[in-house]
């Protein structure tokens, strides 16, 4: 091959890094742009309150039981310092819940205006059995084989108000199970919203 040939060869092959760069910041803008108007959405709507579920009540339960008692779902909150806060949102852009990011843990707020009830598929089968369930036996094993200490072992914790779906708080999160975790939450959540849209 020349030496034009091979320059010529070298070129394209930039070119199309530089496309499929640009494809992918398009997509990230995409994005960003809607989780902005989620935000803003959010910010604007002053009936997107939590409110608290009473302490005394005797539907609201914590499942799977924990030892270790879970704090009641917050009402829509100002973040703290080292929290992000991410809106996960439907195709269709309606918006599905909010996450709260700290460092090494996960809250889930259901939008206020979504009933998702646990008894709904795919949450127990996808979502607690085949991802929740299984990032937490894996850690199980590694803490018996001494890999990790018990209390970095990851953990989750459901709250809800009878069947619905209040809070879902997870615990010693590390960066690729969130990125997993938040594309799991949101397809669960999506196709639950689907459902409850074709029973209405």
């Amino acid at each position: 091959m020349s030496h034009d040939a091979e320059k010529v060869k070298r070129i394209i092959a930039f070119k199309q890094k530089l496309e499929k760069r640009v494809e992918d910041l398009q997509s990230e803008l995409k994005e960003l742009q809607a989780t902005l108007e989620a935000v803003n959405a959010i910010l604007l709507e002053k009936g997107f309150k939590r409110a608290e579920i009473a302490k005394e009540s005797a539907e609201a339960e914590t499942w799977p039981p924990k030892e270790e008692p879970i704090a009641e779902p917050s009402a829509m909150r100002a973040p703290t310092e080292h929290e992000n806060v991410i809106p996960l949102i439907a195709v269709s852009g309606e918006l599905l819940a909010i996450l709260y990011i700290d460092e090494d843990s996960l809250q889930v707020l259901p939008a206020e205006d979504k009933s998702f009830d646990v008894n709904s598929p795919p949450f127990t089968s996808f979502l607690v059995e085949r991802v929740l369930g299984k990032m937490q036996e894996k850690d199980n094993e590694l803490a018996k084989a001494g890999q990790i200490p018990p209390e970095k072992i990851f953990s989750y914790a459901i709250t809800r108000e009878g069947d619905i779906i209040r809070e879902i708080t997870i615990r010693n999160v590390d960066e690729e199970r969130l990125r997993e975790l938040k594309s799991s939450i949101r397809w669960t959540l999506e196709k639950m919203y689907e459902k409850m849209k074709s029973q209405s």
